[in-house]
């Protein structure tokens, strides 16, 4: 148990340098190449801090336990959109624009339910994982074409980085944004190992264990890269790093955990991934209305996050 504790706090400390790293080099790299923080924040930051979700994702899969997998994968996403984005609304409105309401968001919930209707057939196999990484490499060709015009077309997008005298790239931003990545991907690790042990002392099963625990703690790395994001008032890194990260978990980290290990589907699956569809298209919703999700928006998003933690533990 004291072990146990020790790897948490570990794991706090290694969360928060490595995410506070990443979008301070991530920033200084998308001024350098005229990159939009968004952009970034759908690439870069997305799939560093989705780590640890392949990480877990890919080990249970191959250890079996595929329950652990896709609820990994399920809860996680939930818990992006649901209780991080909530909370960073609730502490600063979050404006948004035309990109994520008509492309970045419609395609994360076409994928969704995507996923959905494969779970529900069975078939998360082999094709389709290559489907999928099909799906992700096209959309990141897409981003990396378009990415200097969609900065050119969207002013402000890109602020400017403190002015701390040395806003030169050079190899220690990316030796800093690196060590970043290895740092959350501990850090990450450290988190589910310590709170899953604890979890099976009251006799949890695996899937609420993925759903809830595994998912809150692989979330940490999108929860405090988005809170040093907010504190750095990169608003278009914090959602570009959600929505991002969102679709890199399905696409990405599923679609290769699926290449890898093919994956069987429990039918507690189910419930879980129609919430998660629900959820994404209630996102799209408040993001079109008014181009920014309010305090009040992001208050309905915790709620139905922490209700459908408490339903996963009651039931």
């Amino acid at each position: 148990m004291y072990l146990n504790i020790f790897l948490f706090l570990l794991s706090i400390f290694l969360l928060w340098f490595g995410a506070d790293w990443i979008v301070e080099s991530a920033s200084k790299i998308a001024r350098k190449y005229k990159v939009s923080d968004l952009v970034i924040g759908l690439t870069i930051v997305a799939f560093g801090t989705s780590a640890p979700e392949f990480l877990v994702t890919v080990t249970a899969a191959f250890k079996g336990l595929s329950d652990i997998s896709l609820s990994n994968v399920v809860g996680s996403n939930i818990f992006n959109l649901g209780f991080i984005l909530g909370l960073m609304a609730l502490i600063k409105p979050l404006p948004t624009n035309r990109s994520l309401a008509l492309r970045d968001t419609p395609l994360l919930l076409a994928t969704t339910a995507l996923i959905l209707g494969l779970a529900y057939f069975d078939m998360l196999d082999r094709s389709a994982g290559l489907m999928l990484l099909f799906i992700l490499a096209g959309y990141v060709g897409y981003l990396m074409i378009h990415s200097k015009r969609a900065a050119n077309a969207m002013a402000g997008i890109v602020p400017e980085v403190e002015d701390d005298g040395n806003n030169e790239v050079n190899a220690k931003v990316w030796i800093k944004l690196l060590a970043g990545f290895v740092g959350i991907a501990l850090g990450g690790e450290f988190m589910v190992d310590a709170a899953s042990e604890i979890a099976r002392h009251f006799g949890v099963s695996n899937w609420v264990i993925g759903m809830t625990i595994v998912a809150a703690g692989t979330s940490l790395p999108e929860l405090v890269t988005c809170l040093a994001a907010s504190l750095k008032g990169r608003n278009e890194m914090l959602l570009g790093n959600l929505i991002g990260s969102d679709f890199f978990n399905f696409a990405g980290v599923l679609g290769l955990t699926c290449l890898l290990r093919p994956l069987e589907v429990s039918p507690d699956a189910m419930p879980g991934l129609t919430v998660l569809v629900g959820m994404v298209a209630l996102v799209l919703l408040f993001i079109r209305t008014g181009w920014k999700v309010s305090r009040l928006e992001g208050a309905i998003l915790v709620v139905l996050s922490l209700g459908r933690w408490a339903h996963d533990f009651m039931g």
